[in-house]
């Protein structure tokens, strides 16, 4: 069954619309392959975990073309990832202990409502405790930011540069340190996604073992 293109809509959704939407979606699926659903909850062996935002325009599977059981998917505001962050962790062990996930993707998008947040110096509420990780990230590269004058492209390399220190990230993890050492194939990725053309950017920093992590984050 191929994924399907929807349509980008701009007026307000009902709740009953969710609720007919999904009986519409059952009946096509069906007439496409009456056997979906039958197969769908045998299981799940993703090869994907995919860590992005919770932005509601970045949907994993549709910008990526696949389908519902190919990738495990975990979202949170500009995809961080943080290593006191239980929901997250919880997420990574599973998917790289139980489901044996060949890759982990840390996927941002230019124009990111908390990367932009996270620039400017308004209080937003609890949010700026989550924030405040990402302002962690302009402090060490600040001298790259401060010397982009335009804002939105101080923005959009902001977003870069926060998907790299979260795939950094990952790496310092146990669970992805020690699936390295087991010699479990698994490969870590950054990407970002523009909204404006619809195309993924891979930021090149893919990691298959931690050889350069720093010492001191490194597991025996």
């Amino acid at each position: 069954m191929c994924a399907k293109t929807t349509k980008y809509h701009t007026h307000d959704i009902s709740y009953d619309a969710l609720l007919n939407g999904n009986k519409q979606f059952v009946a096509d699926t069906l007439k496409e392959d009456p056997d979906y659903f039958t197969k769908l909850a045998s299981g799940q062996q993703p090869p994907v975990l995919w860590i992005g935002c919770a932005d509601s325009r970045v949907p994993a599977n549709q910008i990526t073309n696949t389908n519902p059981g190919e990738i495990f998917v975990h979202r949170n505001i500009a995809n961080m990832v943080i290593h006191s962050d239980m929901n997250m962790l919880s997420v990574l062990d599973y998917a790289v202990n139980v489901l044996k996930v060949k890759h982990v993707i840390v996927t941002g998008h230019y124009g990111c409502g908390g990367v932009i947040a996270a620039m400017s110096h308004k209080q937003f509420g609890l949010i700026d405790n989550w924030l405040r990780h990402i302002k962690d990230v302009y402090r060490l590269h600040s001298s790259e930011l401060d010397a982009i004058e335009n804002e939105e492209q101080r923005a959009d390399r902001l977003v870069e540069l926060n998907v790299v220190e979260n795939v950094y990230n990952l790496c310092k993890t146990s669970i992805v340190q020690n699936a390295w050492k087991n010699e479990q194939t698994l490969s870590v990725h950054g990407w970002v996604y523009s909204l404006k053309t619809g195309f993924i950017k891979d930021l090149k920093v893919s990691r298959t073992n931690g050889d350069d992590i720093s010492g001191v984050f490194k597991f025996e």
